[in-house]
């Protein structure tokens, strides 16, 4: 009797990697209500918390980036897919840059570009979220 596999190595995200990428999504949508409530209130310390959730957005984003670039120097042949995924990556993490950079202003100074951001960066970080659990999974390598 003869067995072979014929399915190809399908790289899926190590556990921890799933994690910090669901908490990126959390913080960077966390950022959009605190903005959405300076919005309605103009109470100074929403825009605060947006800053500081938006701060832990891009720490988190930026280790799940730096994985992802390690995996895609490590996945030489499954490049398309990943690839795909690591740049949407950066493009969010740079999107979520740029938006802090905007919160780090006064806080009458960041409305509505900040909210415009946090909307535009709470999309990017889902979609990549989707894509990262959709298309690899979650539990390491099978």
């Amino acid at each position: 009797m003869i067995v072979s596999n014929d399915r190809t190595h399908q790289p899926r995200l190590h556990p921890v990697h799933g994690v910090l990428l669901a908490g990126t999504f959390i913080l960077f949508l966390s950022g959009l209500l605190s903005d959405l409530a300076y919005a309605s209130s103009y109470e100074i310390q929403w825009s605060n918390f947006a800053s500081w959730l938006i701060a832990g957005g891009l720490l988190l984003g930026g280790l799940v980036l730096l994985w992802a670039i390690i995996n895609l120097i490590r996945a030489v042949g499954q490049g398309r897919p990943l690839l795909l995924y690591t740049a949407l990556l950066l493009v969010s993490w740079l999107l979520g840059l740029f938006n802090a950079l905007i919160h780090a202003r006064d806080a009458w100074a960041i409305m509505p570009v900040g909210l415009i951001l946090s909307v535009i960066g709470v999309l990017l970080a889902g979609a990549t979220a989707w894509l990262g659990f959709v298309r690899f999974g979650v539990g390491g390598v099978r």
